[in-house]
């Protein structure tokens, strides 16, 4: 992740291994090589191992497994999982899909499962923070930290969580594809809109306070000001404790009606990141307009090779 603002366009690749489960390491040191090549310049690239491709002989991060299926999501597998997650970004359309075909060129040994290409509308920094426009109009991003240091704290694994010592510095790396019902939202009032995300659409909270500060829902208990049931009361109903993950998300259209948000999101911890967000937004108002489709659970490896030596010896 590099800087405080991605790259506006995105290549999201699902890769499965091609060849038999023994040749394994090699062709992950070889997508190693690739992408760490391509991430130079204009190019942000890494990638990121699915579950079912850390070997059972080897000692495997603690969360890592098949993304489950949250109440409400309708998974496609074609759209899920993967054994390997290379991610592409650039600042342009072009600039990205030309540096994901020249990575898929070079990586005889994978086949794609799923693909998601996407851009961030009205991409920015603000107080440090990377900000976009998501397909309902409203800008994402106010919840990360603004600068390295937090960024960092929520993101990296430590040592001493419990994890393999080769995983410390790396990050778990949560993908959803999420359908929007943007003509059932577009049919309501900008008022409403509002109420349902839990913001106003340049980003200031309901009570008045400005976006970049925290908002003090003990101060509204009833819900007057912020239903209770708002997007962000329900993910974050503690702004002094916001959730210890940083979202990197995209928009996407297939066409054919098929919009929405690859929503992306690091953590060092699923439990006390992503899924601890999931469960606490069961009711929320802005479940009738979304709908998961695909995505999965991966993990980014630290820098370096010492990963590859610990999962595929010699």
């Amino acid at each position: 992740m590099r800087g405080a603002a991605p790259l506006a366009h995105a290549q999201v690749l699902a890769l499965d291994l091609a060849v038999p489960e023994e040749e394994a390491g090699r062709a992950v040191g070889e997508a190693h090589r690739v992408v760490t090549a391509a991430d130079d310049g204009p190019v942000a690239a890494w990638l990121a191992l699915g579950a079912g491709l850390v070997p059972e002989s080897a000692a495997r991060p603690r969360g890592l497994r098949s993304m489950p299926s949250f109440p409400g999501d309708v998974l496609d597998r074609q759209r899920s999982h993967g054994d390997l997650l290379v991610q592409v970004t650039g600042a342009s359309a072009h600039t990205a899909a030309r540096a994901a075909q020249r990575i898929l060129g070079a990586l005889p040994h994978w086949r794609v499962r799923w693909r998601a290409e996407g851009n961030r509308p009205g991409n920015r920094v603000e107080n440090g923070r990377g900000l976009a426009r998501n397909p309902f109009h409203f800008t994402e991003g106010y919840g990360n930290p603004g600068d390295y240091r937090a960024v960092a704290d929520r993101v990296f694994v430590r040592a001493g969580q419990g994890e393999p010592d080769w995983a410390v510095g790396g990050s778990y790396q949560v993908v959803r594809i999420i359908r929007l019902a943007d003509g059932l939202w577009d049919r309501d009032s900008p008022r409403e809109q509002e109420r349902i995300i839990g913001r106003g659409k340049d980003g200031r909270w309901l009570d008045g306070t400005p976006g970049a500060q925290r908002a003090d829902f003990a101060a509204d208990p009833r819900g007057r000001a912020t239903p209770l049931d708002a997007h962000v009361r329900r993910a974050a109903p503690d702004r002094r404790h916001p959730p210890p993950l940083v979202r990197r998300s995209y928009n996407y259209d297939r066409g054919h009606g098929d919009r929405g948000l690859v929503f992306s999101c690091f953590q060092r911890d699923l439990a006390d990141g992503f899924e601890a967000v999931q469960r606490r937004l069961r009711g929320e108002s802005m479940a009738k307009y979304t709908l998961t489709v695909g995505g999965g659970y991966f993990f980014v490896p630290p820098q370096g090779r010492a990963w590859l030596d610990a999962l595929f010896p010699a």
